[in-house]
């Protein structure tokens, strides 16, 4: 058992009869009244996501669970097929357990998420951030500098991403992967 002092983003939980992932939470002390905990939750099964507030010193339940290196191979569909990097056995998982499956290119390594109790996949982390080709966007029209402008791009992985307008086709960018922005165009 873990108290509300041990939620971190990425923690797998027990609640309401599921398996949650803690994807954002806020220790919040107010002036008056008991500190408590908000937290951002992801379903592991359905892919729903829950705002839930825990009061401060709560017991809650984690679940025991193991991360491993798997490539990510293709997908059929909204199944996604990846690889183990150790034994190259292979498993499939459908694209509610992915966090942002569009972000993905054939050949990431990635880490899947594994209940410790009987082997289930719980989650797919990628990388902090993703180096992508930006396959389409207009052209930038000049003049349209005054502010922080920007425009859609599409990338390899088949996101759409507001890049800057110097951006062109064929730039590499970097992409944050827990909010799908625009972090920097990579030189070659």
């Amino acid at each position: 058992m873990a108290t509300t002092s041990d939620i971190r983003n990425g923690l797998c939980i027990k609640y309401n009869n599921d398996i949650y992932k803690v994807i954002e939470f806020l220790h919040v002390k107010p002036g008056k009244g008991p500190a408590f905990v908000r937290t951002k939750l992801k379903s592991v099964t359905n892919g729903k996501v829950v705002d839930n507030t825990f009061p401060a010193g709560r017991k809650i339940e984690d679940i025991r669970v193991e991360t491993h290196k798997f490539q990510y191979l293709y997908n059929e569909g909204d199944t996604y097929h990846f690889m183990d990097e150790k034994d190259y056995s292979q498993i499939q998982l459908e694209k509610s357990v992915l966090d942002s499956p569009d972000l993905m290119k054939e050949g990431q390594i990635v880490t899947i998420i594994i209940n410790a109790e009987d082997d289930m996949p719980l989650s797919v982390d990628l990388p902090a951030s993703v180096v992508l080709e930006v396959t389409h966007t207009e052209p930038g029209v000049k003049g349209n500098t005054a502010t922080n402008a920007t425009k859609p791009a599409t990338v390899e992985s088949g996101a759409i991403v507001n890049v800057p307008l110097f951006i062109n086709e064929g730039d590499k960018i970097k992409v944050e992967t827990t909010k799908g922005t625009y972090q920097e165009r990579i030189k070659e």
